[in-house]
């Protein structure tokens, strides 16, 4: 096997560990046993656990940031903006849950790129929150709190990488779709 395909390999063998147990609860031995290999054979690979977690996390982070960036810069108004961040949530969740859990729930353990993820993570949502209030600027938005709109609307999206593996048959553009109708218009008929 190629090093890189080892190396991903590797990796999406950590990211469904680290959504079972956890990153702290996951030793080297635990991903060499579920690989069924040495653990001295994993250090040809990569060079740590926290390395496995650097690249989970950042990988997505820049992915999210690279999404936000290209949805900034469209002509979309505020609401379509804001459907093309559910979108972007629930195509990669959808195409990485286990990542997904990493992100949400073991950045804490980013060592040496703490600071970056944060920066990352800062700016997305900084942007996400001006996309809410030129809606409101606009008209397009009930004049309403941003931060809490914010709160709920993230709360929800950060929280997919739960309930999208329960379901087998999900259709990522039906489920975007339906979540912009919840999330944007609400739940009032």
């Amino acid at each position: 096997m190629k090093k890189e395909n080892r190396k991903e390999e590797i990796i999406l063998t950590a990211t469904k560990l680290f959504k079972k147990k956890g990153y702290s609860a996951v030793t080297m031995r635990d991903l060499a046993k579920e690989m069924g290999i040495k653990a001295a054979s994993l250090y040809n690979h990569i060079k740590s656990k926290q390395d496995i977690l650097t690249n989970i996390i950042i990988s997505l982070a820049e992915e999210f940031t690279s999404e936000m960036n290209d949805i900034l810069n469209s002509d979309l108004n505020s609401i379509d903006k804001l459907n093309k961040i559910i979108a972007v949530h629930v195509k990669i969740t959808s195409n990485n849950p286990n990542g997904m859990a990493s992100l949400n729930n073991d950045w804490m353990h980013l060592e040496e790129k703490l600071d970056y993820y944060l920066t990352l993570r800062t700016k997305y949502e900084d942007d996400f929150r001006e996309i809410i209030k030129q809606g409101i600027s606009s008209n397009e938005i009930i004049d309403s709190n941003p931060e809490i709109m914010l709160f709920s609307m993230l709360s929800t999206l950060r929280s997919l990488y739960l309930w999208i593996p329960k379901k087998e048959d999900i259709n990522p553009t039906e489920l975007a779709n339906n979540l912009g109708l919840v999330l944007i218009n609400g739940v009032k008929k």
